[in-house]
């Protein structure tokens, strides 16, 4: 089976905000056995819409679409979808009573624009959405396929997950392809592959390496005519890889490194806290995504100002040598927020997250430190000036990196 996806919505296609949806969709694709061969963007307006959906109908046989189903008029992918196959829609009474229902149960009275989210025609069916009022739309007619989703990305991976994606595994009567990521730390890329080189060569398996922000990537994949014989293939492999990367993995798939480390002071029972300064809690808020997180992180400061810095326990003698942003500064932070928090380790954050620069300091320096058990500090410093945004972002990842790196030094 072929596919392709349609983001729908002038808000995508001028770059106003990320299509998320279209990634998830085409991550989930290959373990369906399912080609991904084209992916389109276009904006509310219905020509163009109908337009791109009759190109898909033509060449596809799984039509994969996301947005438009909100009440509003530029809510029009049912409308294009009617024109495409020359259907008229009518008001399912069940889908009505329904969405009705949502409304009167949060006390609202529902308005009236939304009824057409209670439309069927008759090569639909209706996709159920407890997570907001537009149901999604599975149409089916001359042996193809067309996927309706809300854009809302909570909305669409739900819907995803739960009401189309076992309906696609049902259907699936060709190769599956499974994958297996393997997550390492510490190693450069052009090292990581000429030790996994190797195994390129294993008949009936693909590895691959990418870098990414956390470390570097090895993904291992089989195709077979079923999930079981996939998984038979990729295993001797990735017992092999875990032989040779050994404590420089540090997760696997969709693992995350706040919460490899989240599971990694849990079970050594072993608290932290912060010290922000250029990340300005993001480097809090990354940790505490990850549920459960209370039971080892104690709290955090955002300490921006560098009075409030030494409020907080900074020593200003250290600021007036080094500088608010130094390596030794972020250090005095790491060790301020452990002493403030008593807890085993401390991270301090400290930096120009930029455009311009800070008392001679470029735009993208940041300094980041760990403090541990024993007044250890281990400081890592970026220099990357590529915007604010992601700068902090950075700054955020190599705090990760520094703390995993001072919990592996500490366990040996």
């Amino acid at each position: 089976m072929n596919a392709e996806i349609i983001a729908i919505g002038t808000e995508i296609l001028l770059g106003e905000i990320i299509d998320t949806n279209s990634a998830h969709i085409a991550q989930s694709l290959p373990e369906l056995g399912i080609d991904l061969l084209y992916k389109s963007v276009v904006g509310d307006n219905l020509g163009r819409i109908v337009e791109t959906l009759q190109r898909a109908w033509g060449r596809s046989d799984l039509t994969v679409i996301t947005g438009g189903l909100g009440p509003t008029e530029d809510d029009m992918t049912r409308e294009g979808i009617c024109a495409l196959l020359g259907e008229e829609p009518r008001v399912d009474a069940a889908l009505e009573t329904h969405l009705r229902g949502f409304f009167a149960n949060r006390g609202y009275p529902m308005p009236e624009s939304n009824v057409k989210q209670a439309w069927l025609i008759p090569s639909s069916r209706a996709l159920d959405n407890p997570r907001g009022t537009a149901p999604g739309w599975w149409v089916e007619r001359d042996g193809r396929v067309i996927v309706c989703m809300p854009g809302v990305p909570t909305e669409m991976e739900r819907m995803w997950a739960n009401e189309v994606k076992p309906e696609l595994e049902r259907r699936s009567d060709g190769q599956v392809l499974v994958t297996r990521t393997i997550k390492t730390v510490g190693i450069g890329e052009g090292t990581v592959d000429e030790m996994a080189k190797p195994l390129y060569a294993t008949p009936g398996i693909g590895v691959g390496t990418y870098a990414r922000a956390d470390g570097v990537q090895l993904r291992i994949g089989a195709k077979a005519a079923t999930r079981e014989e996939a998984w038979s293939r990729i295993h001797p492999v990735e017992e092999e890889l875990r032989r040779i990367f050994g404590s420089a993995i540090w997760g696997f798939d969709d693992d995350t490194m706040e919460g490899y480390l989240r599971d990694e002071l849990v079970r050594r029972g072993q608290t932290l806290a912060t010290m922000e300064s250029a990340t300005g809690g993001l480097l809090t808020s990354v940790l505490t995504d990850v549920p459960g997180a209370s039971a080892y992180f104690k709290g955090g400061m955002v300490t921006y100002q560098t009075q409030t810095k030494i409020d907080a326990g900074v020593d200003p003698a250290v600021i007036e040598e080094f500088g608010v942003v130094s390596a030794e500064t972020a250090g005095a932070m790491a060790k301020a927020a452990r002493a403030r928090f008593a807890t085993d380790f401390g991270i301090g954050v400290t930096g120009v997250a930029g455009p311009d620069p800070e008392d001679g300091v470029p735009p993208g320096t940041v300094h980041v430190a760990v403090a541990g058990p024993g007044d250890g500090v281990s400081h890592l410093t970026i220099a990357m000036n590529s915007g604010r945004a992601m700068v902090k972002r950075r700054a955020v990842t190599t705090a990760l990196l520094l703390l995993r790196r001072a919990l592996m030094e500490g366990a040996g």
